[in-house]
Parts: C-alpha cells; structure tokens; sequence
C-alpha cells in the first residue's frame, strides 16, 4: 500500500536544499537535493505539482532568509510552519536569545531528542559546524558554531597564488606526496582533531558519560568515520526533525 503523505519537508541551507515528503511517522524514500542558488518559484512550484497534493503542509526550515518569500508565494502563507524557537522542538530552551537559534539547529535538536533521547550532542559538519547540546534533563542549553571543512581549503585557494582547490575524500596517507594531499590531509585529519577536540571539551563541562554523539551534514560520513567519539551518524537528521515538529504543533497544519 503506497504511504500517504501529510508534509512537504523543506530544508533550506547555505549551500544545498533537502526537500522530502512525509507522513506522521516516516519519511518517504525520496529525498530531493538542490542547490540552494537554485532555488526558485518555478522549482518549487514543480515540486508542488509533482506531489499532486496541494493540500500538503509545508514545514520550513531555512537559513537564507531571502528565499522565504519564494516559499511563501508558491505554497501561501497559511500552509506553512516555519520552524523557529516559538513552535515546540519537545524540549526547553535554555537560552539567552532563543531567537538567534538557527532553524536547522532547532530541527537536529528535535529529531535527536526523539529518536536518540537526551543528553545528547549534534553536529552537524556542512557549509559551518554546529555542535548542540541537550542536558539530561532535556534542555537545550547552547553549542558551538565553527567554520565548515571547505572554508579551510578555500580559503588556502582564495589567498594564495599556488595552492588549488581540492575535493574532499579520505587521505591515502597523513603525509602528502603532492600539494593536493598534503592539502586534503591537514584538512581532513585537521578538521578530525577540531571535531574531536570540541566533543572532549564539552562533555568535560557536562560531566555525562552516557550523553550520545549524532552527526549529520554534507561532511558528516567523512569525518565520522576516522572518530569513535561520534555514535551515529543519520543524513536525514534534519529532515526528521520537520517531521518530528510537525507532529508536535499540530495546529499549525492546514
């Protein structure tokens, strides 16, 4: 029996744009990945059409605020549940400025409560890197923001005359027989230490060792993968997080 779906799950981020339909309980098994400079009326109308639902709730989460007006002219206004510090995530927020929270760290947040429980840190490793702590006692309490794996080797590239621009995959070897691998290298195992280094510190604050790792984001299987810090690794992490608020804000739906 096909899954009916309930949500048009958007995730507007700095460099790339997830969209998946949803139902209550699931994602659907399509994914749809975007470039975020994209991103325009006439694609989001395709993909309203493509749903052959016009009757889905969008759940919004975006970090280019120039791109909302777009959302809201195709699907209108009252459709759409744009996430924020103001609609229930499942759990306080300890926070000075809760307006300043990124959505799709409100998003990794309500996900990582549901499906993993607290305490619990995400990062989430794309364009920057977000580390977002849940205490045990299921308050989210604050993070760490830090540049992304990418802004290291472009901005070697950027402010040098000989260094290129590198693509991202694992070292074969620490120590580099070329320029490109000495470069790959210092940013992959580099980008490891301050991963590491950041998830120490901050368990040495909460002084928890049953608190869990999740990880998402564009670098996440990289990264991850030379680290037994991380436990989890899930690339939908945000797109379950809409799902997740979506159910939590019932009211919102149209």
């Amino acid at each position: 029996m096909a899954q009916e779906f309930d949500y048009l799950l958007i995730d507007i981020s700095n460099s790339f744009t997830k969209i998946a339909l949803s139902g209550s309980e699931s994602l659907g098994d399509s994914i749809i990945t975007i470039p975020t400079h994209e991103i325009n009326e006439k694609t989001l109308g395709d993909l309203l059409r493509d749903s052959n639902n016009a009757d889905l709730s969008v759940i919004l989460s975006s970090v280019v605020p120039a791109l909302n007006s777009k959302v809201e002219n195709v699907f209108g206004r009252a459709k759409i549940l744009e996430v924020s510090s103001s609609v229930n995530i499942g759990c306080e927020i300890d926070y000075p400025d809760p307006n300043s929270i990124g959505s799709d760290r409100l998003a990794n947040v309500a996900a990582a409560i549901s499906l993993y429980e607290a305490p619990v840190v995400i990062v989430d490793l794309g364009t920057a890197a977000t580390f977002d702590v849940v205490s045990s006692k299921k308050s989210y309490i604050g993070g760490v923001i830090a540049p992304g794996l990418a802004a290291m080797t472009d901005y070697m590239f950027d402010n040098t005359a000989l260094l290129p621009k590198i693509n991202f995959d694992e070292p074969s070897s620490v120590i580099g027989k070329s320029t490109k691998d000495a470069m790959l290298s210092g940013a992959v195992i580099g980008y490891r230490g301050l991963v590491k280094e950041v998830i120490h510190s901050i368990f040495n604050e909460l002084d928890n060792p049953s608190t869990q790792v999740i990880a998402t984001g564009g670098y996440a299987q990289l990264i991850s993968s030379g680290l037994k810090e991380i436990n989890v690794v899930n690339d939908a992490l945000t797109l379950e997080g809409l799902r997740i608020i979506a159910s939590l804000n019932p009211s919102h739906e149209s």
